[in-house]
């Protein structure tokens, strides 16, 4: 207990430098979610003088700070390519290119609740980048949910697909539209009205949404139905992670949890020769991610110790079970309930807790699964800690930037949602060529394409990282030189 109190006060005190550090040279504040909770808690980023070029931009989006937390966190990560003494220059102004969005499309959403009363939301999609592809990304139904929240998951999604090696542009898009407390009719009739204003935009060869946050397989089938009726086009991979009835693909759901997990498989059988059987595995969110990231690591034997919701946290001390992880999926997927209303769980329910501010809860692996910035310095400080061996990013960028300083300054795995949670839009472009040929793949073929898909993933990371870079560094690496060359090749940045 003491040598763990020391490395906890070590941890602390290297927080307490890089955030004077950043005091002392300046940054931006934001607002930062931890545990799938919203505060109003600014995150601060570095901003030292070799990236001055990205200062127009700061200028311009002080009021998207995430958004801007992504450009700069990608941007330290390619910085040794800006100093290339013949390339670095071309890549400052790809670089660049890559910063602002090709479109961004804006739309009211009027749908009526089941009293008759009419309501209007706000709908986006944002179309980033069609460099190596259509537009492809998710649509997320939060009320969190503006422009800034899309600029950054469309950004992230740029170099995440690329990373696939399936030609498929970057783009997300979504509404403030909150579905919790909604009736399925009132859901319905709020998909069928988002289509209405997203159909004029969306094709298989332009732009192809997916699900996110509040967008599972019954939302896109609502949407889908509408686009059928509105444009009298039918089999087309317009839309992705439809249900198998309608076009959609084997595997589809538990993707992205699925990948995630084989992805830290590879990298702990690589990097430290071990596995993940026995180990314990944290994980956060409860949704579509961290449900299947939990049924593939239960499958491969590990422990997993935790799972959450906004409201708080359930901790499974010895393992969920095989009936634990049965009776939240009936929960969540059917009865749409929080987890602090479930009974007879093995595991002890924690109100307001998160599995990375629980002091007890000792870890091996850490799964972060529910939003962005889940994780701050604390956090981080805190799984370091515990001996925390790795983190895999099921989230898009779930960590802050005080605690990927952490992260960084420690010998741990760390793995971005850039590779780490690539699975899903991999499948999705699967998806997309499954429709297109008018054919249908079993279920051990599209679990084989998954993991070769995730093993050249990991190649491409290892490789790009090479003998004194980190996975991380290999991952936005690998990713943006690709996004790059093809600028030059189209003549779009020379």
């Amino acid at each position: 207990m003491k040598a763990r109190r020391g490395a906890h006060k070590i941890i602390s005190l290297i927080i307490t430098f890089i955030s004077l550090y950043r005091n002392s040279i300046g940054g931006a504040h934001g607002t930062t979610m931890n545990g799938g909770q919203t505060n109003m808690k600014s995150t601060t980023t570095t901003t030292p003088a070799n990236l001055d070029f990205l200062n127009d931009l700061r200028s311009k989006y002080p009021h998207q700070p995430v958004f801007l937390q992504a450009v700069e966190e990608m941007a330290y990560a390619v910085e040794p390519l800006f100093h290339d003494p013949i390339n670095g220059d071309f890549y400052r102004k790809a670089f660049l290119y890559l910063t602002e969005p090709e479109r961004m499309i804006s739309f009211h959403v009027p749908w009526m609740d089941d009293k008759g009363v009419q309501h209007v939301n706000r709908g986006w999609r944002i179309e980033f980048s069609s460099a190596l592809g259509p537009y492809k990304g998710g649509l997320r139904f939060h009320p969190t949910v503006n422009d800034g929240i899309l600029k950054f998951l469309g950004f992230e999604q740029i170099f995440k697909n690329a990373l696939t090696g399936l030609p498929l542009g970057g783009g997300k898009g979504g509404a403030d539209f909150d579905p919790k407390g909604k009736s399925e009719a009132e859901i319905r009739r709020f998909c069928e009205s988002f289509m209405t204003q997203l159909c004029r935009y969306v094709d298989a060869a332009t732009d192809v949404p997916a699900g996110d946050i509040g967008v599972g397989g019954k939302e896109v089938g609502y949407m889908y139905g509408q686009y059928k009726l509105l444009s009298n086009k039918h089999g087309e991979g317009v839309l992705t992670g439809k249900s198998k009835l309608i076009g959609g693909l084997e595997l589809r759901p538990e993707a992205t949890g699925f990948g995630l997990v084989y992805m830290a498989k590879l990298a702990v059988e690589d990097k430290m020769k071990s596995t993940l059987k026995e180990s314990r595995c944290a994980v956060s969110g409860s949704g579509n991610v961290a449900q299947y990231t939990c049924r593939m690591l239960i499958n491969l034997g590990a422990k997993v110790v935790s799972i959450s919701d906004s409201n708080g946290c359930l901790v499974f001390e010895d393992g969920m079970s095989n009936d634990d992880w049965e009776r939240i999926i009936q929960a969540k997927q059917v009865e749409r309930l929080r987890l602090g209303a479930l009974e007879n769980m093995s595991g002890v329910y924690h109100p307001g807790g998160s599995p990375w501010t629980l002091p007890d809860l000792m870890v091996d692996f850490a799964f972060p699964c529910a939003t962005q910035n889940e994780i701050d310095g604390n956090g981080a400080s805190l799984l370091i800690s515990k001996g925390v061996k790795g983190v895999f990013e099921g989230a898009n960028l779930p960590v802050t930037a005080e605690g990927q300083d952490v992260f960084r300054a420690s010998p741990i795995l760390y793995i971005p949602g850039k590779a780490a949670n690539a699975g899903g839009v991999g499948l999705s472009g699967l998806e997309m060529s499954q429709n297109a040929g008018r054919t249908y793949w079993k279920r051990e073929t599209v679990d084989i394409m998954l993991k070769e898909m995730m093993a050249g993933v990991y190649q491409q990371m290892k490789a790009a990282a090479g003998e004194d870079g980190s996975l991380e560094q290999g991952c936005n690496r690998a990713g943006f030189l690709k996004v790059a060359h093809a600028l030059k090749e189209l003549g779009w940045v020379y």
